[in-house]
């Protein structure tokens, strides 16, 4: 993968997340692969989030945090840029969240936005 730089970083992830995204890296479908962080049109509120594993593209912004890579396409830099993925393992509430400062209003399942 090419080099990155942190502090350059559309996507940033917690300590926390990078740990998670990691442990679920190393099963055989998704070894190899960074994490791609996108989004697109829908969702209550007009874009939503989208998470997969997925190989790089040569357009891709790449970052890596604690050896995992985040990938996100030019388009969704520009709604992405500032984003913090962090990732809770609590009972109630738990799983990946995304805070998104270029979100002007949120939905409250928090998986789409209004830019």
């Amino acid at each position: 993968m090419s080099e990155t730089i942190q502090s350059d970083a559309v996507v940033k992830l917690t300590d926390s997340a990078a740990s998670q995204i990691k442990t679920m890296t190393q099963t055989e479908e998704n070894k190899g692969k960074g994490l791609r962080v996108y989004v697109e049109a829908g969702g209550c509120s007009g874009m939503q989030y989208g998470m997969l594993f997925d190989e790089k593209r040569d357009d891709d912004l790449v970052a890596e945090f604690n050896g995992v890579s985040v990938l996100v396409d030019a388009f969704s830099a520009n709604y992405l840029r500032g984003a913090v993925v962090d990732f809770s393992d609590a009972l109630t509430g738990g799983g990946f969240k995304i805070s998104n400062p270029n979100a002007s209003q949120s939905c409250g399942c928090g998986k789409s936005f209004e830019a």
